[in-house]
């Protein structure tokens, strides 16, 4: 539960002068903000099909846009729409690193590993000026907390002392979205994230940070982006990835008309063909509801697909240090977790 949304007739600007080198040119689609309390702020999880069991996720709906995004329908449960009011109606969590704290401190909690985030962009533009993951993170820092990032936002890279601070002491990695070797594509169905190359250099700038860093191959869209399988991997190696999963297209219904008619739009004379093979992989349906199922395919497009992956995986040296290659699992034992005394930070010697 939380406290009533509030319209921000004023909402902070990410495109000001100190951000513009993160987020380039503002689109000119309005943007509606909304502002809550919220009363908590790590959610649990208990599906077999999702690779985290706690997460944090301080924004409700998401600015990318992503036309396939499996987080479109939860916005329903605020009033809003799936489709559009997904992308330009954004709730922000306002008080997310005081809960962060509080939850943190409770002695309930045993330092397992958090996810930022289960649903939506932690990374998104307007986290530019809210700075809520940021803070939250220092929070994480200051008790040691072991978390997994996973993001397509270009902001990420303004974080990466901090991030790499946070890999030394309690063993954070950060995964990149990453399912479209070329921008121009990737535009078309994600059409404001940051493009493949950006999310490439941050890729580069967070190894170089000090953070394990990896690849996410999510979605794979049988028929538009499978055959990019080689280049991601091989581009994400050569920037220092160390490990890297992917996971098959899912399409609930509140998704599906969205994911359709910008697939329809955006590559007319390949949306059959897309259809179709989509429907191969999934038994002849565009969707499989089965815990355990959404994540993967079945038959012998998606046998190929599976061996691809595994083949230049393998190639590559990717997963070796890393578990299964899965993004949130795949961390280490949270035994570093400590609540912070009162005598001494775990900030001191960090610039971040």
């Amino acid at each position: 539960m939380s406290s009533p949304l509030r319209p921000v007739s004023n909402p902070p600007n990410p495109w000001l002068s100190a951000h513009v080198e993160w987020l380039g040119e503002p689109p000119v689609q309005p943007l509606e903000i909304f502002e809550e309390e919220a009363k908590s702020i790590i959610a649990s999880n208990s599906s077999p099909d999702v690779g985290f069991e706690y997460s944090v996720n301080p924004y409700r709906g998401c600015f990318h846009a992503c036309a396939y995004c499996y987080a479109r329908p939860r916005h329903q449960l605020l009033g809003f729409g799936a489709g559009t009011d997904f992308d330009r109606k954004i709730v922000v969590k306002t008080n997310a690193p005081r809960l962060l704290r509080a939850e943190l401190l409770r002695r309930a909690w045993k330092g397992e590993l958090i996810a930022f985030s289960g649903d939506t962009d932690c990374y998104q533009p307007l986290e530019a000026s809210y700075e809520l993951t940021r803070r939250c993170l220092e929070v994480c820092l200051e008790f040691r907390q072991p978390v997994s990032v996973i993001t397509k936002g270009i902001v990420v890279r303004r974080d990466a002392a901090l991030l790499g601070a946070l890999a030394a002491q309690a063993r954070a990695h950060v995964t990149l979205s990453i399912p479209f070797a070329d921008d121009a594509s990737g535009r078309r169905i994600e059409p404001y994230a940051s493009t493949s190359t950006q999310r490439f250099e941050s890729l580069r700038i967070l190894s170089d940070a000090g953070v394990p860093t990896g690849i996410a191959i999510a979605p794979v869209i049988p028929g538009l982006n499978d055959s990019d399988i080689p280049e991601l991997l091989e581009r994400a190696h050569a920037r220092g990835a160390r490990y890297a999963f992917m996971v098959m297209l899912r399409l609930p219904d509140e998704v599906r008309p969205v994911f359709e008619e910008r697939l329809a739009a955006a590559f007319p004379e390949r949306a059959a063909h897309v259809t179709s093979a989509i429907r191969e992989v999934r038994g002849g349906f565009m969707n499989d509801s089965r815990f355990g199922h959404r994540g993967r395919g079945r038959g012998p497009r998606w046998q190929a697909i599976e061996q691809l992956f595994e083949l230049h995986c393998r190639r590559l040296g990717l997963n070796q240090d890393h578990g299964a290659g899965d993004g949130h699992r795949a961390a280490a034992p949270a035994t570093t977790f400590r609540r912070p005394s009162a005598q001494g930070s775990l900030f001191d010697g960090f610039d971040v």
